[in-house]
């Protein structure tokens, strides 16, 4: 069953790697159309947009400053004012210059059309490229963050690490899947998580890990000293995948072969930040990422030498250059309206 949903998953891949603008236009149609009566909706009369240059031309670009005021509204209880749907999650983010950090919200929608199908896609397509792999046949790992709830008069919201945020809302199948349990695995203290993570995951037989290359290296140690093996196929025999994002890979990579000595471990990266699910390497011979276009996001893309004029000038993907670097803008079904994460990309391939 789950090999069939697999393939059919990745037919609908393939057609928007064929039709990338036409997705595109499409889900900024329903961006548009689903917030229409919002306060921001109704503010820039969605209700009249129809093109991609009447929704630049009417928005301006955002920033976290310039939509912390709504966002600190939405933290305190009221809703329908950035996306329809109720909101009472929010992932803690790295801080601007006036906050020492950020809360990204998180809809009901980012979680489901976003996030998780964005972990979905990425076995779609490991198993495609790997059709003898053993991955379900053991435990996963993930190395995620930590969460609290928060008091507010109409009820409360939680917030912490999109990580966390995203193992506390897992289908209830995955727990058959992962390990350790929930309750080690959204600790706060790190030092006594992975003391407790060591331990409880070195009686599985683990296939595949996701995290952060730093966090995951200092699992891989203490599982090492405690068990005193010289490597981690010796503690994970049928170890075969490690899915990593969130920073530059190559310092990592020769401690990782060194720890898994094996060519079968196989690699792949993911480009999945706070606001929104956006990239997977989807090809074993390359180090480049496909930008998945049916997640509900529309993107824009800012040239560096437009940043900081007035008004920039943004190119949807249809008119996107190779090799030119880029400063990224999202518009999102958790209510982020043309907002600026401060990453910036370029383009390797244009088709796809």
């Amino acid at each position: 069953v789950i090999s069939w949903l697999m393939k059919k998953r990745i037919h609908q891949i393939e057609l928007f790697m064929q039709y990338p603008d036409e997705v595109q236009t499409e889900w900024l149609r329903k961006l548009t159309t689903i917030s229409r009566n919002t306060e921001w909706g109704r503010k820039y009369d969605f209700k009249s947009i129809s093109t991609p240059d009447q929704f630049k031309n009417r928005i301006p670009l955002q920033d976290y400053d310039s939509m912390k005021g709504a966002i600190d509204r939405l933290r305190q209880g009221e809703q329908n004012i950035l996306w329809p749907s109720e909101i009472k999650w929010f992932a803690k983010s790295s801080g601007t210059t006036n906050d020492k950090s950020k809360f990204i919200p998180v809809s009901q929608e980012a979680l489901e059309e976003c996030h998780f199908k964005g972990g979905k896609d990425l076995l779609s397509i490991y198993f495609n490229t790997h059709v003898e792999t053993g991955l379900f046949d053991g435990k996963s790992i993930a190395m995620g963050g930590s969460h609290q709830i928060m008091e507010v008069d109409n009820g409360s919201y939680i917030q912490g690490d999109l990580s966390a945020i995203l193992i506390q809302n897992l289908p209830v199948w995955i727990e058959f899947l992962r390990t350790p349990n929930l309750s080690i695995a959204l600790m706060d203290e790190w030092e006594s998580k992975i003391e407790m993570m060591a331990a409880a995951t070195i009686q599985h037989d683990v296939t595949s890990i996701s995290g952060v290359p730093s966090w995951t290296l200092l699992l891989f140690k203490r599982i090492l000293e405690i068990t005193g093996k010289s490597n981690l196929l010796d503690v994970w025999p049928n170890f075969e995948l490690f899915i990593h994002g969130g920073v530059n890979f190559s310092p990592y990579r020769e401690q990782f072969r060194h720890i898994l000595p094996s060519a079968k471990v196989n690699y792949l990266e993911t480009y999945n930040a706070s606001e929104g699910f956006f990239g997977i390497q989807d090809r074993t011979n390359a180090d480049d990422m496909l930008l998945m276009l049916d997640y509900g996001i529309y993107y824009e893309f800012v040239p560096l030498d437009q940043v900081g004029l007035e008004p920039p000038q943004s190119c949807s993907l249809d008119q996107v250059e190779l090799n030119t670097h880029y400063a990224m803008v999202i518009s999102t079904n958790a209510g982020l309206w043309r907002y600026l994460i401060g990453d910036t990309i370029q383009f390797t391939s244009l088709r796809p």
